[in-house]
């Protein structure tokens, strides 16, 4: 609370026309470009009942567009590009059958690996919004060419996007790491659940300060399972996610 009012008093000597209360602070969060909402194909969705029972939710906390983004890790989800486009037109079939008025889009969050590279040589990649490039790697270390495959991406004309960064354990005694991403231009996308430390205390202590560095650039729920999405609603109205929108330039609503 000493942080948040030094931060107003701040704001005031600077601009004393120009101050927003606490309640003026504008989340703007009516797309999500992380969740696992094609079913059956990976570690979200089981069905296609849970499929729907989880896009009424996120319709009902006020979410008008989801790009749903599915593994693809090929020791694990060996998910093709056809594989994922064909749950997305299911889902959006049974959506229209049901009269649910959602926008679903897709791309896939890709791990990686040397699968993932023959994809990029070929382009053949799930991005959202034109060339942004959801990639995830493992918790607990890091590739052994991290730069070298961020170049790559950038070389096939992709604009990567890290998934979830606070979640890399490998990463969170040297925040130098983080820096050196955001210096090769790496986009970084926090996941709304981490400030509520529904991962672990430390992913919480990291997101938080992430977003007070400034390095954050969208938000995104990172839906599995329709337990996670209590503590989404709670955690869209708090004040951790506004302080998130205010130090940080957050380019959801940029992905119509």
């Amino acid at each position: 609370m000493k942080k948040r009012w030094a931060r107003f008093l701040d704001k005031l000597a600077e601009n004393p026309l120009d101050v927003k209360s606490e309640k003026d602070l504008k989340v703007d969060l009516d797309i999500d470009l992380h969740s696992h909402l094609i079913p059956g194909i990976d570690d979200g969705s089981k069905s296609m009942e849970d499929s729907i029972a989880m896009i009424s939710r996120l319709k009902g906390l006020g979410y008008k567009k989801l790009i749903t983004t599915p593994h693809t890790m090929s020791h694990r989800y060996p998910n093709s590009s056809n594989i994922i486009l064909d749950g997305l037109f299911a889902v959006r079939e049974e959506l229209a059958r049901r009269k649910i008025d959602i926008r679903i889009e897709v791309a896939s969050e890709y791990y990686l690996d040397e699968h993932f590279l023959s994809l990029l040589r070929k382009k053949d990649i799930l991005t959202f919004s034109g060339n942004y490039l959801l990639f995830e790697m493992s918790y607990v270390m890091a590739p052994a060419d991290l730069s070298g495959m961020v170049f790559k991406m950038y070389e096939a004309g992709y604009q990567p996007v890290l998934a979830h960064p606070e979640r890399y354990v490998f990463m969170h005694q040297d925040f130098s790491r983080y820096e050196a991403l955001k210096e090769m231009g790496v986009l970084f996308q926090l996941n709304i659940n981490s400030l509520s430390g529904y991962y672990s205390k430390e992913v919480k202590k990291v997101a938080e300060r992430i977003a007070s560095q400034g390095m954050v650039d969208f938000v995104g729920s990172d839906t599995h399972k329709m337990g996670q999405l209590d503590r989404l609603e709670a955690m869209r109205s708090s004040q951790l996610l506004r302080d998130v929108f205010e130090n940080n330039t957050i380019l959801n609503h940029t992905l119509v």
